[in-house]
């Protein structure tokens, strides 16, 4: 039972990520096919008003997860990382070649300094969520075993399951920067970048949806375990996901930006948490499971407690930030300005 409070605190965090870094990664994607400078510029700076305030913060929740996996579930910890350390490596390359350039094109004059930071921004913003789609895919479909290095270097995230999940983590984070981005235009970008933004939400959900259909049949033939168990136990979460989705396609044609983002998100984290209860118990295959993968009690007890002590100073803070950064007087009004 304490085990499995500490894995759902963890799959709380990891859902955040998602949920918000993830939209960060999705902007990017969104700015490297913006346009050129002249005609890209109305949504390139209203994408960096967007997530200028909030793109580091993000990554706090990347640190959280890791660290409770490392304290909590050391086998586990072990075992991912000596195995898909080529994945995880890139990841981190991407994630520092992004901030920088985000950084470095901001504080740039030279148009082709713009340029390069800016192509650095964005191709990095694609290539992360990739490589953590593909470590997701790894562990899901069965090639992580326990212990030291124990699974392939290579095959253990260059396989169907893997290239299925990072092409979905990519074209997720799309669809849900597109999606946020639309109610950040609303607010004061103008009805031009409204009905952009709003075209690439539409057509990054369907895309979305259509990866996620082909991804049935890539699990059926290479993960079966993990396919069993979406489409049995965790199957409700499965179909209300869809039902999200779907929902939050037509709340974006009906222009009903909060809905729209609610139900976006909502679909992104029930599929998250589907994963997760397909998986249960298991944390690694064959036979490695939550209770026998966890810490002793007195660690996990003063992982609890850490938690507690850190989410009462984060979380209030992370939620007056983004209560800051939505204000019309702080937020939208900044963000047209830019736009202009």
């Amino acid at each position: 039972m304490l085990a499995d409070t500490v894995l759902v605190v963890m799959w709380l965090g990891l859902m955040c990520y998602a949920l918000f870094a993830g939209a960060d990664f999705g902007a990017g994607l969104w700015d490297l096919v913006a346009g050129g400078s002249r005609r890209g510029r109305p949504q390139r700076a209203l994408i960096e008003h967007a997530i200028g305030p909030v793109w580091e913060a993000n990554h706090v929740w990347l640190i959280f997860v890791l660290v409770m996996l490392w304290s909590a579930f050391p086998e586990v910890f072990a075992a991912v990382m000596s195995t898909l350390y080529l994945p995880l490596t890139l990841t981190a390359l991407g994630i520092i070649a992004r901030g920088a350039a985000f950084a470095f094109r901001k504080a740039s004059t030279e148009l082709w300094q713009q340029r390069l930071f800016g192509g650095c921004f964005a191709t990095s913003s694609v290539i992360t969520p990739f490589f953590l789609g593909a470590v997701a895919g790894g562990v899901a479909s069965g090639r992580v075993p326990s212990g030291l290095a124990a699974g392939s270097a290579v095959t253990s995230w260059i396989n169907p399951t893997s290239m299925l999940g990072g092409v979905l983590a990519v074209v997720t984070c799309a669809h849900l920067a597109a999606v946020y981005l639309c109610a950040d235009a609303a607010r004061g970008g103008g009805p031009e970048l409204v009905r952009a933004f709003r075209l690439r939400a539409l057509v990054s959900g369907l895309v979305a949806g259509a990866v996620a259909l082909v991804g049935i049949a890539v699990l059926d033939a290479d993960a079966p375990r993990l396919f069993h168990g979406l489409t049995h136990r965790a199957l409700p979460l499965v179909v209300l996901s869809a039902v999200a989705g779907v929902a939050g396609l037509l709340l974006l044609l009906r222009s009903l930006w909060g809905w729209a983002r609610a139900a976006a998100a909502l679909a992104v984290a029930l599929i998250l948490w589907a994963w997760g209860v397909a998986q249960y118990p298991l944390v690694l295959e064959p036979d490695l499971t939550v209770a026998r993968a966890a810490a002793p009690p007195s660690v996990l007890i003063a992982v609890l407690i850490v938690f507690l002590a850190g989410a009462l100073l984060l979380i209030p803070s992370l939620g007056w930030l983004y209560t800051l950064f939505q204000h019309p007087k702080t937020g939208g009004a900044a963000g047209a300005e830019e736009a202009r």
